[in-house]
């Protein structure tokens, strides 16, 4: 897509994610959700300063926490959820529990046509694991929402 304006276009968008331990993070996330690592910066104390971790057709970015960047558990959690739509959100789930996250909302069928759920990662990251169970146009999403609402 060419941009018209002269307004700068964005060329890439990613979520960064800071964590106390990032190698531990790495591994992690290597291990329950399968991201391969594509590149890794540290500073002189080993400390990750950026790496970037490819999952399935996206990329996130990971870096220690320092005085300028705190991780979740430091300032009260985080606001930010990660949606991942994965083909099976039951193994995904079951997959990071292993490995130590933990359950907010079990993985269960939803009104809007996924079956999902979230959970927190050992870092303090939150992640809604879904997959689709069911194709629903817009209006009947809004439809389902009203009623859940009005009940």
């Amino acid at each position: 897509m060419t941009n018209t304006s002269d307004e700068p276009a964005i060329t890439r968008l990613y979520a960064r994610l800071v964590v106390s331990d990032g190698p531990r993070a790495i591994a992690f996330y290597r291990a329950a959700l399968g991201a391969e690592e594509i590149e890794r910066y540290t500073d002189p104390d080993g400390r990750i300063v950026h790496a970037m971790l490819r999952l399935g057709g996206t990329v996130i970015a990971v870096k220690d926490a320092d005085d300028g960047d705190p991780a979740p558990p430091t300032i009260g959690g985080s606001p930010v959820i990660m949606a991942l739509d994965v083909s099976d959100a039951d193994a995904v789930a079951e997959a990071m529990l292993r490995r130590g996250a933990t359950v907010v909302y079990p993985v269960a069928d939803q009104h809007y046509g996924q079956r999902g759920g979230r959970l927190a990662d050992p870092f303090g990251h939150l992640w809604m694991i879904s997959q689709t169970i069911e194709e629903l146009t817009p209006r009947e999403i809004q439809q389902r929402t009203t009623d859940l609402f009005t009940r």
